[in-house]
């Protein structure tokens, strides 16, 4: 079976490096997914969870910004915050969307609305991609 190269790196660390059969990923627009021999391209990311197959499994992996490039068999995901499901802290997520939660009624100004906002889409995402994963019986 014909695999692509997922390379995961932020600023601090590379987060992940595998032979998958498969990757999607939150991209700005929507969603998109990445097969064998796709056509190159580049997407900036939005906040939520890639995922890959491997061996027909899914995994999961918490994304927020950053940028996508697909060529030649090889996806590359430069992330601004990546998080692999087993590395999910959902107590301290839980406890952010809590904040945020606070934080967003109380907002007056569009631009600490907005913050808020991000802050608990990252929140949800986070708990979304640890139940993902956990289901999955991949963590």
């Amino acid at each position: 079976m014909a695999t692509l190269k997922l390379d995961i790196v932020t600023p601090d660390r590379k987060v992940l490096s595998e032979d998958v059969e498969y990757v999607g990923a939150p991209g700005i627009m929507g969603e998109f997914g990445v097969l064998p021999n796709h056509v190159p391209f580049l997407s900036a990311l939005g906040i939520g969870n890639l995922h890959y197959k491997q061996n027909g499994k899914a995994f999961y992996v918490f994304v927020s910004g950053g940028f996508a490039e697909v060529s030649n068999n090889q996806v590359t995901i430069l992330a601004e915050v990546a998080e692999k499901a087993t590395e999910i802290d959902v107590e301290r997520a839980m406890k952010a969307k809590e904040r945020a939660e606070q934080r967003n009624q109380a907002a007056k100004e569009k631009v600490e609305a907005a913050r808020n906002q991000a802050a608990l889409k990252r929140a949800i995402s986070r708990i979304s991609c640890k139940s993902n994963g956990q289901n999955a019986g991949t963590c």
